[in-house]
């Protein structure tokens, strides 16, 4: 699990390969992360807006940004978390993703940067 801290939010990702989803005969790697996003803040947040970055070993680059995660923009209170599961298929067996959330105090309206801190899809096999 990697996990990092910034503006008072913890964003935590795991991170799991799939092999049913998967075809490496023909460079098709799917994984699946968890992410789970705490508010250690003393004001509730919402998740506006994402940003990644997804990284191929094999030096392709790739930016996905919109509104949410998985459809919602969650409203997290002090003390509380929200976790999604959703996915990104790669066509190397190695990768990598980090980005950014845009999150608003729903107090007093203003929108701060959450860091989403880079972490590895590896497809088991490669590891041996």
């Amino acid at each position: 699990m990697v996990s990092k801290i910034s503006a008072g939010i913890t964003v935590s990702i795991e991170t799991y390969y799939q092999p049913e989803y998967s075809n490496p005969v023909n460079s098709e790697f799917m994984f699946a992360y968890r992410i789970t996003i705490e508010n250690s803040n003393h004001f509730p947040v919402k998740l506006l807006y994402r940003h990644w970055h997804i990284y191929d070993s094999n030096g392709s680059i790739r930016e996905v940004e919109g509104e949410g995660v998985v459809g919602v923009q969650p409203l997290i209170n002090p003390g509380q978390s929200y976790t999604y599961i959703s996915g990104c298929n790669l066509r190397s067996e190695i990768g990598k993703m980090s980005g950014t959330y845009l999150m608003e105090n729903i107090n007093n309206k203003k929108s701060f940067d959450v860091i989403i801190p880079a972490f590895d899809m590896c497809a088991p096999f490669k590891l041996n």
